[in-house]
C-alpha cells in the first residue's frame, strides 16, 4: 500500500540519525528515535481505539512534543487533525467542531469538564484525556502500553488527504475551515526550505501556538528534513530570549508584533547576546522600519519579511540586506506564486487589473493554495477571481514586480498575530439588554501593532456600567478578543445607506474627545 510521504520522510530521518535531537519543548527533548517511538505508539493507540482513514480528530491544542507527534501519526494513518484554540468560548468551539465534522476528541481534563458543564459535545468516536482521567475518556497514559513499531498501513495514503483543518472564522462569524492536504503541507515546506536555504544543520524555532499554520509549518518542516525543531510552549519576549540564548536556534519565522517586543528587551543593558541566528523572517503584519533596522543591527543575521495568507501560504519574500532600495516592500513572489492587483468593485471596472503603482486588492494564484474551505465551496468560490485568491488586502506592484502592502480591505483586527473578527465580538456584546448597538474596531498599540477596542451605544433610558461590561467580556470572549479600550458613544459612524463605517470609528471617538 502507498504510505504517507510526510511520515515516510520522518521515519527515514529517524533511521538515518536516531540519536540526533528531533525536537525540544519546555525543557524536554526527544531524539529522532524517541520521537519515532512516540509517533508509532500514538498511531497504534489511535488504531486500537477505532480510528479509520479520513476521520477528523479535534484537539484543543497546546504546544508540546505530543502535539507534534499527533500530526505525524495522523499523516501516517490518513487522518485529519482539527486544532482548536482552547481559549475560545465554548459555544464557538461547538460551532467549529460541527463545521469540522469531528468524530474523535483529544483534550485535557479541564476542557472535558467544561464540555460537561456546558451541555456536552456529541462525539461519535473516542475521547482521549491527555492528563489524569475523565469518565468516558481513554487516559493518554494508555499510550505506554502500545507497541513502538510503526503500524502496517491500513489504507493507501496518496497525499490528497486532508491533514489539518485550520479553523478560522469569517467576518460574518461563519467558520472557515482551511483545508490543508498532506501534499500541500509538503509542498509548502519544500518551498520554504528552498527560499531560506534551510538544511539538516538548522535549529528551527517556533514561537506561536500550534493551532496556527505558522507553528505547524515550523515543526513539520524540520522533522521531514532531518533538522531540529525548537518549540516554545508559549511566547513572552523574555522567554523567547532565554530560549534563543540556551537552545541556539538558527532560523525562525516570527510575527512582527513578537519581534517588536523582543527588540525592547534586546536594547536593555542586561540583555543576553543572541548570536546563533543565520536568518530571521518577519511575518503576519508589516514591521516598522525603525524596528527592522535595529533588529538587523543587534542580531547581525539575514533579515527577511514575508507576505502571505493561510489559504495560499507565503506569497512573497524580501531579504533587506540584498535589496536596500526596496526597504518598504514585502518582496517578490515565490516561484510558486503569481500576483494580480485588482481594482475595487464599481459599475465600470469591476475586477479589472491595476496598473503598476496603482493600489488595489492583492489577488494570488499559487501552487501552494489550500484545497479550499472544508464543505464551504460557495465561500471559497466567492473568494476567487478566476484562478486567483482574493486576499482582502490592499497593495501595489512596482515596475520590478515587488509587492507593497497598503492596508487591509477586510475589517480583520490582527493583534499579536491572531486574527480577530469584529463581527464575532459585536454579536456577543449586542446580546446585552442595555446595549442599543456596538462595534469592535482596531486601535493602534505600540506593543501588539493593534488591539481590540469597543464602541457602545446605550439604549434609551439605560446606562452602561463599565465594570459589568468588562466582566461580561471576560466571561464570554476569548482572551485575544478582549477589548483593551471601551468607549461609550452617542452613535456610530454610518454611511447614507445606514451601513456601519467601522474604519471611521476611531476618528469618530477622537472627534468626540473620548480618546485623550
Amino acid at each position: 500500500m502507498k504510505r504517507s510521504l510526510l511520515a515516510d520522510l520522518f521515519y527515514q530521518n529517524a533511521e538515518a540519525t536516531p540519536a540526533k535531537k528531533a525536537i525540544w519543548c519546555d525543557g524536554k527533548s526527544a531524539s529522532y528515535k524517541e520521537m519515532a517511538d512516540l509517533i508509532s505508539r500514538y498511531s497504534n493507540l489511535l488504531l486500537s481505539l477505532g480510528a479509520s482513514y479520513g476521520d477528523h480528530i479535534a484537539i484543543p491544542m497546546n504546544n508540546s512534543i505530543e502535539s507534534v507527534a499527533l500530526f505525524f501519526s495522523a499523516a501516517d494513518l490518513g487522518l485529519c487533525v482539527v486544532p482548536l484554540n482552547p481559549s475560545l468560548p465554548f459555544e464557538a468551539i461547538k460551532v467549529a467542531m460541527l463545521a469540522g465534522d469531528i468524530k474523535h476528541l483529544i483534550a485535557r481534563k479541564a476542557f472535558l469538564s467544561e464540555c460537561e458543564r456546558s451541555g456536552g459535545i456529541k462525539i461519535d468516536g473516542f475521547t482521549i484525556c491527555l492528563d489524569k482521567e475523565f469518565p468516558g475518556a481513554v487516559p493518554f497514559a494508555k499510550i505506554n502500553e502500545m507497541p513502538s513499531t510503526r503500524p502496517e498501513p491500513q489504507h493507501d495514503v496518496d497525499g490528497s488527504e486532508s491533514l489539518i483543518l485550520t479553523m478560522t472564522s469569517g467576518s460574518t462569524g461563519t467558520p472557515k475551515p482551511i483545508d490543508i492536504s498532506q501534499q500541500n503541507k509538503y509542498d509548502r515546506s519544500m518551498a520554504h526550505i528552498r527560499v531560506y536555504s534551510i538544511t539538516t544543520d538548522d535549529y528551527i524555532l517556533a514561537a506561536t501556538p500550534l493551532y496556527h499554520s505558522l507553528a505547524e509549518r515550523l515543526v513539520i518542516l524540520p522533522l521531514i528534513l532531518g533538522a531540529t525543531s525548537i518549540l516554545m510552549p508559549r511566547f513572552t519576549p523574555a522567554l523567547w530570549l532565554k530560549c534563543a540564548e540556551e537552545q541556539k536556534p538558527t532560523f525562525t519565522i516570527a510575527v512582527s508584533a513578537q519581534l517588536a517586543q523582543i527588540l525592547e528587551l534586546l536594547k536593555q543593558e542586561d540583555a543576553p547576546e543572541i548570536n546563533s541566528f543565520r536568518c530571521i523572517v518577519s511575518s503576519s503584519a508589516l514591521l516598522e522600519a525603525s524596528v527592522k533596522y535595529e533588529l538587523i543591527d543587534l542580531l547581525k543575521c539575514e533579515f527577511h519579511e514575508m507576505y502571505g495568507a493561510s489559504e495560499v501560504s507565503t506569497v512573497t519574500d524580501i531579504c533587506f540586506q540584498d535589496a536596500p532600495d526596496k526597504q518598504k516592500s514585502v518582496g517578490k513572489p515565490f516561484d510558486e506564486a503569481e500576483i494580480k492587483i485588482l481594482r475595487d468593485e464599481s459599475e465600470t471596472d469591476f475586477d479589472t487589473v491595476c496598473l503598476t503603482g496603482e493600489v488595489g486588492e492583492i489577488a494570488v494564484k499559487s501552487k501552494l493554495q489550500c484545497k479550499g474551505y472544508y464543505k464551504q465551496e460557495a465561500m471559497m468560490k466567492a473568494a476567487m477571481f478566476e484562478d486567483y485568491f482574493r486576499t482582502g488586502d490592499l497593495g501595489y506592484l512596482d515596475e520590478d514586480g515587488y509587492l507593497y502592502f497598503a492596508g487591509r480591505k477586510k475589517e480583520i483586527i490582527i493583534t499579536g498575530a491572531i486574527n480577530v473578527y469584529p463581527h464575532d465580538i459585536d454579536q456577543i456584546i449586542g446580546r446585552l439588554p442595555e446595549v442599543e448597538e456596538c462595534a469592535a474596531f482596531s486601535y493602534p498599540d505600540s506593543r501588539l501593532g493593534e488591539v481590540v477596542a469597543l464602541a457602545v451605544v446605550a439604549r434609551e433610558d439605560q446606562e452602561i456600567n463599565l465594570r459589568s461590561l468588562k466582566a461580561y467580556c471576560a466571561k464570554n470572549l476569548a482572551d485575544f478578543q478582549q477589548p483593551h479600550k471601551i468607549f461609550i458613544v452617542d452613535s456610530l459612524p454610518k454611511n447614507t445607506m445606514g451601513k456601519l463605517q467601522r474604519m471611521a470609528i476611531l476618528d469618530h471617538v477622537r472627534a468626540a474627545g473620548l480618546d485623550e
